[in-house]
């Protein structure tokens, strides 16, 4: 489990094919601290660390991952979100993020609003009906706060501090980005489908 505070932007150092997908990305965490078989959400996927080296650890990717995700874009020198698992104890400042994206979704607008930018999404429809208004979502692994919803788009709204510390100051219109929407609002959904 996860909070979608990000806490490191790693970068892809190697990718290589062979059967699943092998990725190495170069971090700051004390890999020292990490074990093989840790799990550590990589642009808001949960990936198992399957090698170490001092300032870089290993993930394979299966084809199913790389199908449901953005990480089949993935390209040497990209920045990626990272966060480690959630510890007993720990700050829960987001909301829980299982890592499991549920789709893509594109930017398809982005306007600056004083600091911030106002960024807008279309929805794989299948997913939007979980989406609402203040709720949470994780994108690209960063949890954030939905302004507005219209049918499949919906809006959130990019301070700067998370522009300074997440991938997102990259990001641009027509970028596809690791949807997760939120473990309540799935519940909640399934529920009303029995009420």
């Amino acid at each position: 489990m996860f909070t979608g505070i990000i806490t490191d932007i790693g970068r892809i150092a190697a990718l290589e094919q062979a059967g699943d997908m092998r990725a190495r990305i170069t971090t700051a965490y004390d890999t020292g601290s990490i074990d093989i078989g840790a799990s550590i959400a990589s642009d808001g996927v949960c990936l198992t660390v399957v090698a170490l080296g001092d300032d870089w650890y290993d993930v394979d990717i299966s084809a199913e991952t790389v199908s449901k995700t953005n990480l089949g874009a993935w390209a040497v020198g990209h920045g990626v979100n990272l966060e480690r698992a959630l510890k007993v104890g720990d700050e829960l400042g987001g909301h829980i993020v299982s890592g499991h994206v549920d789709g893509v979704a594109e930017i398809i607008a982005m306007t600056d609003e004083g600091d911030s930018t106002r960024v807008r999404f279309r929805a794989p429809s299948e997913l939007a009906r979980f989406i609402a208004p203040k709720g949470s979502v994780a994108l690209n692994g960063t949890s954030l706060t939905v302004n507005e919803v219209d049918g499949d788009i919906f809006g959130v709204n990019l301070i700067s501090h998370t522009k300074e510390v997440t991938n997102w100051g990259q990001a641009k219109v027509g970028d596809k980005v690791n949807l997760e929407i939120d473990t309540l609002a799935r519940y909640v959904a399934r529920l009303a489908e029995y009420g």
